[in-house]
């Protein structure tokens, strides 16, 4: 079969996969009527895919994504989900940050949740203020240390980050030259220390940062300096490493936060930018006019052909590179309001 996307959507999971040599089709669709805000899939079981619903918890599918069920059904566990993460230690640790903040981990593939509520030992979790309305402060990432499982990192909007090394025992606040609003970070592959981040610009723009949208720590996040300067840009949310060149990195930047965009004619002024050299320089991508206009919420890379590169517009338009991103083909299938998307080789 190939690649096989996962794509969260307004509107559920939509599972896209090949239908021939050049096309694509929507095979799939689950959990329609719940808003996804993130899927995980362990790519040595392709086809068991956790979804983040704003609401109703942590679903699952052991099917590609054809049926679904919630395995914690009337017992505790997260609702209001913002991001879930499969521990790369182990598949059947599956850890879930919410809205408002707050942190679970389920050991059991999530058939039953313990909250984290050691989150809340640090005193500046507290203040953290989310500026719209509509939205609570909440936890937007989680990463787990390729090496060492002790180690997390939780992206909090707009609270900066937290990391444990104890398991989640214990949390220490990580927001040394860094913006405050962290959308996406990345853990090296090559060297766990070195850590990259998408932001989305709310200390740029208040001149509170030193940098734009992108950022990067050699020390485990102690401290960090801004990447990406070559571009006047500052929100960025996909932040993607390659899976086995761990200096080629995958971002893409827009101007303005996204209640900017639909005032402008042509949106989100997007720039796809790749680096070869771990962060240090940026070349940007040519970018078609719907990745341009509408931005690129997600991007996701074959972990079997790399070189075959992914991108969902937050419209839900998609698109594929098989050069690495130096040029870019439609799918040819349109999905509604994306958030996130991950690709699986099957």
């Amino acid at each position: 079969m190939g690649t096989l996307l996962y794509i969260a959507t307004g509107e559920g999971v939509v599972t896209v996969k090949p239908d021939g040599k050049d096309s694509w089709e929507a095979e799939q669709k689950g959990l329609e009527a719940w808003d996804i805000n993130e899927v995980a899939v362990e790519q040595s079981a392709p086809a068991r895919v956790y979804a983040a619903t704003r609401g109703d918890g942590v679903w699952r599918s052991d099917d590609f994504g054809d049926t679904w069920t919630k395995p914690n059904r009337g017992k505790p566990g997260p609702g209001k989900v913002k991001c879930v993460t499969i521990d790369p230690h182990d598949a059947n640790t599956i850890w879930a940050g919410t809205e408002p903040i707050g942190l679970w981990v389920s050991r059991d593939a999530c058939e039953s949740w313990t909250s984290v509520d050691s989150v809340w030992n640090v005193p500046e979790v507290a203040e953290v203020d989310y500026p719209v309305a509509a939205v609570e402060p909440h936890v937007r990432d989680i990463v787990i240390d390729p090496k060492d499982p002790a180690t997390i990192y939780l992206a909090l909007q707009v609270g900066y980050m937290l990391k444990s090394t104890d398991g989640g025992t214990t949390w220490t606040l990580l927001d040394k030259n860094v913006d405050a609003d962290a959308h996406t970070i990345v853990s090296s592959s090559a060297d766990p220390s070195r850590l990259f981040l998408a932001t989305g610009g709310h200390s740029a723009r208040q001149a509170g940062a030193p940098g734009r949208a992108l950022y990067r720590s050699e020390d485990g996040g102690a401290s960090w300096s801004p990447m990406g300067l070559e571009f006047e840009q500052e929100y960025s949310i996909p932040m993607v490493q390659h899976p086995t060149k761990p200096n080629v990195l995958y971002s893409a930047l827009a101007s303005g936060n996204p209640g900017s965009w639909r005032k402008r004619e042509d949106g989100a002024q997007t720039k796809m930018i790749r680096s070869e050299d771990g962060g240090t320089t940026w070349k940007a991508l040519d970018t078609p006019p719907e990745i341009v206009r509408n931005y690129a919420e997600a991007i996701a890379l074959d972990p079997v052909e790399p070189d075959n590169v992914f991108v969902a517009t937050r419209a839900g338009e998609l698109f594929r590179s098989t050069d690495g991103g130096d040029s870019w083909a439609s799918l040819g299938v349109k999905v509604r309001d994306v958030s996130d998307m991950k690709a699986v080789h099957v």
